[in-house]
């Protein structure tokens, strides 16, 4: 289950983020990462983060609670920013937040070691997402607690933006995993395989598939009925698990290609 709270303050922006994510407070009060519906890369952006966060969590991976997020557009108006009650009015409704990690610190590969069967975990699994976003660059990743978390997933899943054929994109080998900020440390990925394809049963990715919010989903498309949608979705992680192999040798000869 995914948990709705609603948006009571808006804190401050993380100007970092492309799409000026920002710290908010809810009416738990509780402190969240909000992705907002109505930045550039849209609800594609919102359905990748919430699909391939709920994965890793599967996969027990350290991912902060995901939670739908309802937002009053009236906030807007306390906001002296234009850019930013523009912002806040264009994402009008649900969107999507992570839990804020306090005094959270950006991943160094220099100086935080990771234990190579976790690398190996966390490079299987963003080769299976085909997540792009997981450099030397742009690591999104946070240690917490001395503990690794991984964050941002908006640029996964992208065969969403092509929307043609998703059995065919599900056996992509993947060639961007060569750039992957954990690869030197990946030495089990063949391992990592076994693992996190017991996990993700035609069970799991179906229930996953359906949390995707109907809003979002009449939002991307105003053709395709939403339940015909969440089943692309399941069709491709499905045959993803099928053909791991695929993905799996790309990402082990970019690994010796390091050596």
């Amino acid at each position: 289950m995914v948990r709705t709270i609603n948006v009571t303050r808006y804190v401050t922006p993380l100007r970092e983020g492309g799409s000026l994510p920002a710290i908010v407070e809810a009416d738990d009060d509780g402190l969240y990462v909000l992705k907002f519906r109505g930045a550039g890369q849209g609800v594609k952006a919102l359905i990748a983060e919430l699909v391939t966060g709920e994965i890793g969590r599967a996969l027990g991976l350290r991912v902060p609670e995901i939670v739908f997020a309802e937002l009053d557009p009236l906030l807007s108006r306390t906001e002296p920013d234009p850019e930013i009650q523009d912002l806040l009015r264009a994402s009008s409704g649900m969107n999507l937040a992570l839990d804020y990690l306090p005094g959270s610190i950006t991943f160094d590969p220099v100086v935080d070691p990771v234990d190579p069967s976790l690398a190996s975990k966390i490079v299987w699994f963003d080769a299976f997402v085909t997540n792009v976003d997981r450099t030397a660059r742009n690591t999104n990743m946070l240690v917490w607690h001395k503990e690794l978390w991984l964050i941002d997933h908006g640029a996964s899943l992208y065969f969403q933006h092509a929307w043609q054929d998703p059995e065919r994109a599900s056996r992509n080998p993947f060639s961007q995993i060569k750039d992957h900020v954990l690869m030197p440390s990946a030495d089990n990925i063949r391992g990592a395989d076994e693992e996190c394809r017991s996990k993700l049963t035609s069970e799991l990715i179906g229930k996953i598939a359906s949390l995707i919010p109907e809003d979002w989903l009449r939002t991307q498309s105003q053709h395709d009925a939403p339940d015909e949608q969440r089943e692309v979705y399941r069709r491709f992680l499905e045959e993803r698990v099928k053909t791991s192999s695929i993905f799996v040798e790309e990402a082990e000869n970019a690994g010796k290609a390091l050596v």
